[in-house]
This record gives structure tokens, sequence and C-alpha cells, in this order.
């Protein structure tokens, strides 16, 4: 049994030119319990976790550990109090082994030489993968685990260092459900040996589950706290944005168009023996749902131009999409937001207005030359059109939020005028308030005539948001649902079969 612990913030405060990031917040947390952590995109969260990791001090207010009253901590000194980080962004070398990984900066030596004692390191990391029933092993290169799998090794990080206090910022934002699940054990497991856990997550359903106590965050100040039975879900999202939600999804009837995309027998390099049949019509929200590895995101990125298609047609506006690239792809009125946004959607170290105006530049260029007024005006109209919360358009993308930087991505594709825009995993580590904002662009979009393809892992948001739900199993469609038979039961039977 570890010793008791504990761990104060009082009064922290945080002063950026022009923004106050954090006003007279209070937050504690003892060993043995696990205390949720909420809020909107820009509430603070990200600012609060990097005074407790010692990346930054506050500008007023007091940090008490076991007593022992500081005005701020050092990242050395957080890691030596037993203060452990699991982030949502990945920060793996991929070039090293599982091993190399877990134990950086902390490696196991001998001898006169002090070489590495590879077999030491290998003992004290199997441990840890036993206990996360993670499915790799100590050898096993980083470069070949899935993301998922990257996640688990950030966790696996984390642990061990023996720590008092371990902070989870979205920890299952990768993973699948059952990898949460045994991640959700892992934080009961925690809670049991008398370590206390910091669980951030806009997945409200796994604080639910999880959290002795919520804390809420918004602008930057104590929003109020839930414990027990007032932890629901309502509770949360009124706390979270100062209102109650009482239209969170919306999703109007439609009245069948004609086909925008149709996919024919299409196999892809990941199942290329499955035939995949999909069509989806103009001012229609298709959901595409389906377990993870089921095939989605390659069949996105075939129909986009990115990858091969190994067999069949697809045809845009009903005429085959040939020659495929995504040249074409967009030419012919395609547009695809990827499920890796800061990846592959985003230049973050570009500005808002760059990042909008890139895919558009023929349009806005006069004699060969990019006219930047009307570069400035694409992005303020784009602004005003999605809300992108952002001091100015000039700002990179890299300092706006999750949730406006998935609207710059959308927001660039929307400047195209799209006739089929295809949507992964959209609302994936955006926060509640952020998530009905992208619902009520995407239904503007169906509104105007425009055919949506959304590939989500969130049965909620599948149900709440789409008109029909094809489910892929396999790399081929295993049935679609209407509106009016769309249950989580229907949708899971369908995804194993």
């Amino acid at each position: 049994m570890k010793s008791a612990f504990s761990i104060t913030l009082s009064g922290i405060s945080k002063f950026y030119p022009g923004v106050v990031a954090l006003d007279n917040v209070d937050l504690g947390i003892s060993g043995g319990e696990i205390v949720g952590l909420i809020g909107e995109n820009g509430a603070g969260k990200s600012t609060l976790m990097k005074v407790l990791g010692g990346s930054i001090a506050p500008d007023r207010g007091t940090i008490e550990i076991d007593g022992e009253r500081l005005q701020s901590l050092t990242p050395a000194e957080a890691t030596a109090r037993g203060i452990a980080f699991v982030h949502q962004e990945l920060n793996s070398f991929t070039n090293l082994d599982v091993t190399a990984n877990i134990l950086l900066g902390r490696e196991i030596v001998r001898g006169p030489f002090r070489s590495l004692d590879r077999k030491a390191m290998r003992d004290a990391v199997r441990p840890i993968l036993q206990m996360l029933d993670a499915p790799f092993g100590p050898d096993d290169l980083v470069s070949e685990l899935s993301l998922a799998e990257q996640q688990l090794l950030e966790i696996a990080r984390a642990l061990s260092i023996d720590a008092r206090l371990v902070i989870m910022d979205e920890p299952s934002s990768s993973l699948t459900l059952s990898e949460t699940n045994r991640l959700l054990d892992v934080v009961r497991g925690l809670k049991s040996r008398n370590v206390a856990v910091l669980f951030i997550s806009h997945r409200l359903n796994e604080i639910e589950a999880i959290a002795d106590r919520v804390v809420v965050l918004r602008d930057g100040k104590n929003a109020g706290e839930l414990t027990g039975d007032e932890i629901r879900r309502d509770r949360m999202i009124s706390l979270m944005i100062g209102r109650d939600l009482n239209q969170f999804y919306e999703k109007r009837a439609h009245n069948r168009q004609e086909p925008i995309l149709e996919l024919k027998d299409v196999a892809t390099r990941a199942y290329p023996n499955a035939r995949a049949n999909l069509t989806v019509y103009k001012g229609e929200i298709l959901g595409l749902a389906g377990l993870v590895g089921a095939g989605r995101t390659e069949l996105a990125r075939a129909a986009f131009g990115i990858d091969p298609v190994v067999h069949g047609e697809i045809l845009l506006d009903g005429k085959p999409l040939a020659p495929m690239s995504v040249g074409n792809a967009i030419r012919r009125g395609m547009c695809l937001v990827p499920e890796d946004r800061k990846g592959e959607g985003l230049h973050l170290d570009f500005s808002v207005t760059d990042n909008i105006a890139l895919p558009s530049l023929s349009k806005l260029s006069r004699h060969g030359a990019v006219v930047h007024s009307q570069e400035l005006a694409l992005a303020e109209k784009s602004r005003d059109r999605l809300g992108i919360k952002t001091a100015s358009v000039n700002n990179a993308a890299a300092e706006l939020s999750g949730g406006n930087q998935q609207k710059i991505v959308i927001a660039k594709w929307l400047a195209m005028e799209p006739k089929l825009l295809i949507v992964d995993e959209p609302t994936r580590g955006i926060d509640v308030g952020a998530k009905s904002e992208v619902y009520h662009v995407l239904q503007a979009l169906a509104d105007q005539g425009v055919g949506i393809l959304m590939i989500s892992s969130d049965m909620e948001e599948v149900i709440g948001v789409s008109n029909r739900v094809a489910v892929m199993c396999e790399g081929k469609i295993a049935g679609i649902l209407p509106s009016d038979e769309l249950t989580e039961h229907r949708i899971l039977s369908l995804a194993v079969a």
C-alpha cells in the first residue's frame, strides 16, 4: 500500500497577453480517488495540467503536496513527487522498441562502462505490459504498433515511474471499446493501490463509469463539482456549457434525392477479397459504423483516391470517377475530412488563413499571384460561418483548441463548395459544445443538398446524427439500417456478423 498522498491547487491563475487562461482555480485530489476533470476545449484544462506537470508556473496561487506548500513545480520535481502523465498526443520514439520507450531516461545499466542491461529492462517492463494486457511485448518496435497500441504504451510509460498521481488526458481517444474497458479496469486497479487518478475525457460515459468526483472548468474558472449520483451526463453538460443542451443532435427527415456517391463491388488493399456496395444520396447524412479494423477508413481513402481501388467502380454524381486520384476527386466535388486532423488535415505551423485558403489558391489568385485580401476575406467568412474561436485568423492553427482545429479542416473544404463530404471521426477528441456545433454544420450542409458520409465509432453520434447507417464488417457492407431501425443492438449485430 502506498503512503497517503494529497495535492491541492489553490487560487491558480495564469495570464497571457489578452487571455486569462486560468482564473482563481481550485483543485484537490487524494490517494485512492478518481477525479474527472471536464470542460470545453479552451476551458483551461490543458493549462492546469501544465501547472501540475511543472512546464509552466502559475502567476498566482499555490500548490500543496502532502502538506508542503509550493509556488510552482519543475518537470523534474513533479516526476520526483510521483506525478505522471498519459498525454492524448503520442510522444513515442517509433525507431526504438517498447522497452526503450518505457524506460527512456531511466535505463538500467551495469558494469564499469554502464552498458544497458537489456534483460533487466525487459524484466522491469514485462509486468506493466501484462497488467495492461497489452498485445505487444518488450522487444516490439513502436513503428509496428497501431495507434491504439501506442496509446497503451503511453499508459505503460506513466505507470513505470511508480506514480502517486496519474493524470490521464483523453487516454481512450484511440482505443477500441474493449481496450477502453480494459483501461478503466486499470484505473480502478490504480485506485485500489491508493494511487490518485485525474481522468480527463470528452467521453462523458467514461467519466460516469469511473469518477468518484467531477470537477468542471468553464472559461478558465471553476464551474462546479459533482459527486456520487450527481455525476450524470445532463448535469455535466449543463455545467460545461452554462446552459441545458436541449437539442444536442440535429437530425431532420431526408427526402431521398439522386445518388451523389455510388460504390459498386469496391475492394481495398485492406480487404482485397471483400466487396463493398454503398450509395450516398444528395442531402443525406449516411453514417458508416463498424468495429475498429472493419475497413471504414480504408474505404474512404480509396474513394478519395489516396489508396488504390483493388476492384470495383466508384461513381460520383452518376459518372465514373476516373482516373482515381485525389486531385480528380476534388475537382469533381468530393472532399475528405481525415481522422487524423493534425497529421493529415492541418499544417499546424500555418495560420488559420493559410490552412483554410490552401485548397482554394487557384480561385484566390490573379495572374499567378495569391491575392492576400481575398485569402483574409475567405478566412473571416469561414470563422463567422463555423464559429471558429481565435483572436485572429493570422494565428497559427497549433494555438487553437482541438474543436476549433477541426472546424478549420471542415472550413477549408466548405470553401470548395463540395457535392460530397466524407468526414472520418469528425468529433474525436473535441468537447461536447464543439460537437454540437459540428453536428449543426453537417446538418446545414445536408439541408443544402450536400451528401455526407460520416464515419464514426461513437454509437450515440451515429444514431443521433445519421439519416441511415451502413455497417461494415471485414471490408464489406453487412447491412444498411433506416432511421427508424437505428439501435445500438442492431448496429452491433451487423458489425460482428
